[in-house]
């Protein structure tokens, strides 16, 4: 999970648009209170799912996913660990 967090961070930088550094920031802290809008919380959704080759469902497109770190790592290992499940059927 190192890795994510590295690589969310990453995108932090990039994208959230927030008044303090990415590293700098704890990874439960409220990433909105650290100065991130709406608006730039749909690019770094945007810029997780290139990065991680993963597509958020409705049930994740939430404040809550999206407000720390760790909210988006727990996410994003969800999806990959789904993804990898064998018993995920493929659409027909």
């Amino acid at each position: 999970m190192n890795e994510s967090i590295t690589s969310i961070r990453r995108v932090l930088r990039d994208h959230a648009r927030l008044a303090v550094d990415a590293d700098a920031i704890a990874a439960d802290a409220d990433l909105f209170q650290a100065g991130m809008s709406s608006y730039a919380s749909v690019n770094v959704m945007l810029a997780l799912e290139d990065t991680f080759d993963v597509q958020f469902p409705d049930r994740m497109l939430k404040r809550s996913v999206f407000e720390s770190i760790a909210g988006m790592a727990a996410a994003i290992g969800e999806l990959q660990a789904e993804a990898r499940s064998p018993s995920r059927s493929m659409p027909g």
